[in-house]
C-alpha cells in the first residue's frame, strides 16, 4: 500500500506538471535563461563525460562562454552594419557583384591549375633522360679499348711511317680495331698508350 500511495502521488504530480507546461499562458522553455547555481573550480567527471572531454570544469571562467545565447556586442554591431549595407544594394547590382566575384574565382582557379600543370610538366622534364646509354657505352669502349677506331693514320702526319719499310709496324693480335703500334725505328713519343700502359717498347718485335 505504501508503494502504491507513493506511485499515485508521483503520477498526480507528473500530470499536474504536464498540464502546467501545456497551458497557453506558460512561456516556452527555450525562451528562458539558464542561471548556473553551482560553480566549482574542481574537475567534474560528469561534465567531462557529457561534453566528450571538452569541458573539464564548470567554473566562472567558462560559464559566460558556454551559456552565451547572443554574440559579442562588437560582433552584433558588425552584423547589423552588414545587413544594412546589403539592404541598400539593388538586386541588379547584387547580381553583377556576384557575377564579378564568380569570374574572379574562376580566373584564380584557372591560374592555380595552370601552375600545377606547369610544375608537373617541369618535374617530368627534369626526370627525362638526356643521354643515350648506347652512345655512352660506345664512347667508353672507344676511349678505353679503342673499339671502332680506324687502323689507318692520316696521310702527311709527322709520326706516320710508310708501311712498306721493314719493321715499320704491326697490329697486335687479339685486339680488334687497335691502332697501329710502331715498333723499331720510331720515336718513343709516338708509341700509343692503352689504359695508361704502353703497348710496345722500342726494339720489340711484333707478333
Amino acid at each position: 500500500p505504501s508503494v502504491l500511495d507513493s506511485f499515485a502521488l508521483l503520477s498526480g504530480q507528473l500530470n499536474t506538471l504536464n498540464k502546467v507546461l501545456k497551458h497557453e499562458k506558460t512561456p516556452l522553455l527555450r525562451n528562458q535563461v539558464i542561471i548556473p547555481l553551482v560553480l566549482s573550480p574542481d574537475r567534474d567527471e560528469e561534465i567531462m563525460r557529457q561534453t566528450e572531454g571538452r569541458v573539464p570544469v564548470f567554473s566562472h571562467e567558462v560559464v559566460p562562454d558556454h551559456l552565451r545565447t547572443k554574440p559579442d556586442p562588437e560582433v552584433e554591431e558588425q552584423e547589423k552594419q552588414l545587413i544594412t549595407d546589403a539592404a541598400r544594394i539593388s538586386p541588379d547590382v547584387a547580381q553583377k557583384q556576384i557575377q564579378s566575384l564568380n569570374k574572379m574565382c574562376s580566373n584564380l582557379l584557372e591560374k592555380i591549375s595552370k601552375e600545377e600543370r606547369e610544375s608537373e610538366s617541369g618535374g617530368l622534364r627534369q626526370n627525362k633522360q638526356t643521354f643515350n646509354p648506347a652512345d655512352t657505352n660506345a664512347l667508353v669502349a672507344a676511349v678505353a679499348f679503342g673499339k671502332g677506331l680506324s687502323n689507318r693514320r692520316p696521310a702527311g702526319s709527322g709520326g706516320s711511317v710508310q708501311s712498306g719499310q721493314p719493321g715499320a709496324g704491326a697490329i697486335i693480335a687479339g685486339a680488334s680495331g687497335m691502332q697501329q703500334v710502331p715498333m723499331s725505328g720510331a720515336p718513343a713519343q709516338q708509341q700509343p698508350m692503352l689504359a695508361g700502359v704502353q703497348m710496345a717498347q722500342a726494339g720489340q718485335t711484333g707478333k
